[in-house]
């Protein structure tokens, strides 16, 4: 199994500049190579289908090359695997203590 670092989410309650709306889960992201350190911004909206523990807590996201097997290894499942786009998959997880998004390319 290998896992890359790709940014840390971090839920915010007001929009900043340059944000991008996802209409299909309601919610508003920034472009995480627009900070230093890889941080992405995250505005969730009513109705969105993201659990209520992700609006309120930030999360570190990984790279990996076998989503099940991470999910597998995961304490518990917060929400997922689902599609990201056509080809690519993630997952949202508890793992010691911590809130990790796995995301696997298709």
């Amino acid at each position: 199994m290998a896992a890359t670092y790709m940014h840390i989410g971090i839920p915010i309650t007001n929009k900043k500049p340059g944000m991008v709306y996802n209409e299909g889960a309601k919610f508003w992201v920034s472009n995480v190579d627009g900070y230093d350190y890889k941080i992405e911004y995250l505005k969730f909206e009513e109705g969105t289908p993201f659990p209520e523990v992700l609006h309120r807590n930030p999360h570190v996201a990984y790279k990996v090359d076998d989503l099940e097997k991470y999910v597998a290894d995961a304490d518990s499942v917060i929400c997922g695997p689902m599609m990201d786009n056509e080809t690519d998959r993630l997952a949202f997880v508890w793992k010691d203590g911590a809130i990790l998004e796995l995301y696997q390319e298709g």
